[in-house]
């Protein structure tokens, strides 16, 4: 197999990294493609109540854990599969199960605080950071977390203000200075989508001609 690539996706939350990282698989066409997301490496604190889990702050950097994501990271850029850890948002807690991911050609990490980490940083070909004004932002967060992961209004604008909103601005905004590329809107922004895929193209096949 081709060297593969490792393209970075970082930004606060309700950005658009999703989207952007869905448009971008869309406009390459190639299945060879895997997305790993930051989030399925929260630690996961077996020994404390739903009550005390529910208090961890989720984004700060130590409720990552990055060192287990750096190996997996590595092994899928050595062409090993790993066995990707699967978050249960509910209950703050890993399952059981995991999820098989083998090496793929482009593997797309997306995640608030990838470019905080300078070891992980160092793992990326492309570091891409989706800037989206706040209000936007938050609207989605709350959409999100209460559809998706049966959360209260109360609970969501609680976590923002209390965590969310100060960790993005010590942490996530801050890590924006180590982007090779700016995206506003994320998704939204089709010149830039173009741009990046061009540029994801241009080194495949430079890749492929080695």
């Amino acid at each position: 197999m081709a060297q593969n690539l490792i393209i970075g996706i970082a930004g606060g939350t309700g950005s658009g990294k999703t989207t952007l990282a869905d448009r971008i698989i869309e406009e390459l066409n190639d299945p060879n493609i895997v997305v790993i997301k930051q989030d399925a490496y929260y630690k996961s604190h077996d020994d404390l109540s739903f009550e005390e889990r529910n208090k961890i702050n989720f984004d700060h950097p130590y409720a990552f854990d990055t060192k287990f994501l750096i190996q997996h990271i590595k092994a899928l850029k050595n062409n090993q599969s790993i066995k990707m850890p699967v978050y249960d948002f509910k209950i703050h807690l890993r399952k059981k199960e995991t999820l098989l991911v083998p090496p793929h050609k482009v593997i797309i990490l997306e995640g608030i605080l990838l470019f905080e980490d300078k070891y992980l940083r160092q793992l990326l070909d492309i570091k891409i950071f989706v800037d989206t004004d706040s209000d936007i932002r938050i609207l989605r967060r709350i959409k999100r977390d209460i559809n998706e992961r049966g959360r209260t209004f109360d609970s969501v604008y609680e976590q923002y203000v209390g965590t969310v909103r100060p960790m993005h601005l010590e942490f996530v905004e801050p890590s924006k200075k180590y982007a090779d590329i700016i995206v506003p809107e994320g998704g939204l922004n089709p010149i830039a989508i173009d741009m990046i895929v061009s540029k994801i193209k241009s080194i495949l096949q430079k890749s492929e001609e080695k």
